[in-house]
């Protein structure tokens, strides 16, 4: 077993906020290690206890491993270039799908995309805290995936996510940015700052 280095970020957060959450970060650089069956089925039964909107759990998973080269290159090609030259480092390449209706009412889940999302985010938090990274690219080509892996209508190819443990020698980019709690949390009116942040 692998032994993972412990990141160390130095952020300046106006908010004590959870070290797994602190050490997050989105590299471009992976490890060649193989990402273990067990912890690969930790991540996806932390995505499966995601909340979602009438408990409709519209995420799915097409996941390809490095070992499965044919799923892998496939899933690989649907990437933009400047994604795909530093991805093919990565392990295991995991294609995120929302489904876009409700299976108890012939309606559409205006909530998908936003339940896909928290899913993704459980999936990422339990990542971290096994001493995986994950990096999620948008930048890819959803008709393509859809083709490739036969995806059926009412379903919506929506991010790629890169997984494997990170690189030894990278490290999280100094100064990562975020916008100032005021600029989007608000109380009473739009454009307000809730007092709490201030």
């Amino acid at each position: 077993m692998q032994e993972t280095k412990t990141l160390s970020l130095k952020e300046e957060t106006s908010a004590g906020i959870h070290t797994l959450l602190a050490r997050r970060w989105s590299p471009k650089a992976f490890s060649s290690h193989a990402v273990e069956p067990e912890k690969l089925a930790q991540l996806f039964e932390a995505a499966r206890w995601s909340p979602s909107c009438y408990n409709a759990q519209p995420w799915r998973f097409v996941m390809a491993a490095r070992q499965e080269a044919e799923g892998y290159n496939r899933l690989l090609s649907t990437l933009v270039e400047p994604n795909r030259q530093w991805a093919q480092q990565a392990p295991v390449l995991i294609l995120a799908v929302a489904k876009l209706d409700f299976d108890h009412a012939p309606k559409p889940n205006r909530h998908a995309f936003y339940d896909l999302g928290q899913s993704v985010a459980n999936l990422t938090v339990q990542a971290t805290a096994l001493g995986l990274q994950i990096h999620q690219m948008g930048g890819f080509d959803a008709a393509a995936a859809r083709e490739l892996f036969a995806i059926p209508k009412g379903f919506e190819p929506v991010a790629v996510l890169a997984l494997g443990y990170p690189d030894g020698q990278a490290a999280p980019q100094a100064g990562r940015t975020r916008k100032d709690l005021a600029d989007f949390v608000f109380s009473g009116s739009w454009g307000r700052p809730a007092a709490v942040i201030l």
